[in-house]
């Protein structure tokens, strides 16, 4: 009998469309120096990626909706094999939604890096690894297997790895590259210890199944109950676990490699690194802390801690990220230090531990990434085009360049926090979230956002106010439409999604919210096929 007969709602088709996604990511990734030894033009691997791209982005957005038209998560299951013998990936609202802005900006960073990355040698590799990065995050987004998630992570670290040392002729790049390296090793070593105590008191690495065995309630056909008293072994796999993710979310104290790495990196790939890289970690965070363990009623008292832990983390993110965003000279290190401040917002709303807060962290991190991807875009555009990342010595070229310029100031005056843009409106709903627990947390979110402000009011004023040092007609300098159309698109983004946000949030950003604390649908939809399939 055909699963579909079974469940009515389940269609085996578009159950597929995440391990379709990723696999064509993945396979896209490995033909791409096959095709680059017959094909010698750089342009055709340029498009070729492109094209990629925009499947998987289609992909990703038809899977949204289906998954908004069931109202339950949607499980592919790989080779047929049910959980938890086999992977899964299992895919609800907000999964859903952030690899939609996953793909989405893939999508125009590829674009803009046609333009961009046209000077530089070895393009097939760089392809290459944009498509494996995506491939990695898409994984860790959609998958419902903790072992896979390990894999996954390292697919994105490896990549992300390589892509801060792709101009490896700069020895900046590659000392950045070796730091990130060796302790994001030591992250993913320390989350396969994690794996090691969860599987050791557990017997599975299932999130749906582990969130069943840590509440006590049914088992999954082919597994036992836990073995012994857990507690020790879950305690030790939460510790090492969420070490390991704050180090990939670049949250406080595990921040200290981001400047150097998303700095040194191709503009384009800083763009990736800090709109998407560091979700993954948020991301896991949020499933791990609210699906697995506070939606199953385990370990109470334990989560609470862990939830402490975060608003704390984030303040002392938002605080430092802000502060140290004033003194920076170097363009793009200062707004890699505007990700660890708003890491630190995003890491806030989940320490609060309700749904306005969760719903204020999952608007943020999507407005981030937009209005974060656009920022370095455009200072990639100043940068390619005056070759220097100092702010005092672009002064007066944004008159030069009007739309990345535009695009800038829309961009920077979001992540600060102007209405009616999106990320004001993230920070509004964070706001409102803390004015609930306690008037005086409102201090929070305005003291960084002010300090935020004025860094980027700092560079604007270099950019656009201060005079050129030479006259215009000496510089020879014309905005690309293949780099300016995907910055200005995101600027547009940040305007709109601003001015929609009770749409926006009604529709999509409180069913994501909803869905990370829906432990029990997350747990019988993985449920309903573990029993159907042989």
């Amino acid at each position: 009998m055909m699963v579909e007969q079974l469940i009515p709602y389940y269609n085996v088709a578009i159950a597929s469309l995440p391990g379709l996604a990723v696999l064509i990511c993945a396979t896209g990734a490995f033909a791409l120096p096959l095709i680059a030894l017959v094909i010698k033009d750089r342009r055709v691997w340029g498009v070729y990626n492109l094209i990629i791209s925009f499947i998987v982005a289609l992909i990703s957005y038809r899977l949204l909706l289906a998954v908004l038209e069931v109202g339950k998560p949607l499980i592919y299951t790989f080779s047929g094999w049910p959980a938890p013998l086999g992977i899964v990936y299992e895919v609800d609202v907000f999964n859903g939604l952030l690899g939609v802005m996953v793909t989405s900006i893939m999508f125009l960073v590829t674009l803009y890096s046609l333009k961009y990355m046209e000077h530089d040698d070895g393009l097939q590799w760089y392809y290459t690894l944009l498509l494996g990065i995506e491939a990695g995050m898409l994984g860790c987004l959609y998958t419902g297997d903790f072992f896979n998630l390990f894999v996954m992570i390292e697919v994105t670290s490896v990549s992300a790895y390589a892509l801060v040392a792709f101009r490896r002729y700069n020895k900046i790049a590659i000392e950045a590259a070796m730091k990130y390296a060796i302790f994001g090793a030591l992250a993913t070593t320390m989350y396969f210890t994690a794996i090691i105590f969860a599987y050791g008191s557990l017997g599975t690495l299932n999130m749906a199944d582990m969130a069943l065995k840590i509440a006590g309630l049914e088992n999954v056909p082919v597994t036992n109950g836990p073995f012994g008293v857990v507690h020790y072994g879950l305690a030790l796999f939460i510790v090492f676990a969420l070490w390991s993710f704050t180090f990939k979310a670049a949250l406080f104290p595990n921040h200290f490699w981001l400047p150097d790495a998303h700095a040194a990196a191709p503009s384009s790939v800083s763009a990736i690194l800090s709109g998407l890289v560091v979700k993954v970690g948020i991301y896991a965070i949020a499933r791990f802390v609210y699906t697995i363990f506070l939606g199953s009623g385990g370990l109470k008292n334990l989560v609470n801690i862990v939830l402490a832990v975060l608003f704390i983390a984030g303040v002392a993110s938002a605080f430092l990220g802000s502060i140290l965003m004033l003194v920076q000279k170097d363009l793009k290190r200062l707004i890699a230090y505007s990700t660890i401040l708003n890491i630190g917002y995003i890491s806030i709303g989940l320490g609060l531990g309700n749904l306005l807060g969760i719903v204020a962290a999952i608007y943020h991190i999507i407005n981030h990434a937009i209005a974060k991807s656009a920022l370095f875009l455009s200072a990639g555009v100043y940068i390619h085009s005056f070759k220097t990342r100092e702010i005092e010595k672009l002064s007066g070229v944004g008159r030069l360049l009007p739309i990345t310029t535009f695009s800038f100031i829309i961009t920077a005056f979001a992540l600060a926090g102007i209405p009616p843009l999106n990320a004001f409106m993230s920070k509004f709903l964070l706001y409102g979230a803390l004015v609930g627990k306690h008037p005086a947390l409102a201090l929070l979110v305005i003291i960084p956002s002010i300090l935020a402000f004025l860094a980027y009011l700092k560079i604007i004023y270099v950019v656009y106010v201060k005079p050129l040092p030479q006259e215009e007609s000496k510089y020879n300098v014309k905005e690309s439409l293949i780099m300016t159309i995907p910055i200005f698109i995101l600027a547009l983004a940040c305007i709109v999604i601003g001015i929609l946000t009770p749409y926006i949030v009604d529709n999509y950003i409180i069913p994501a919210a909803h869905s990370v604390i829906d432990t029990r649908s997350y747990v019988e939809s993985m449920l309903e096929i573990a029993k159907v399939l042989p």
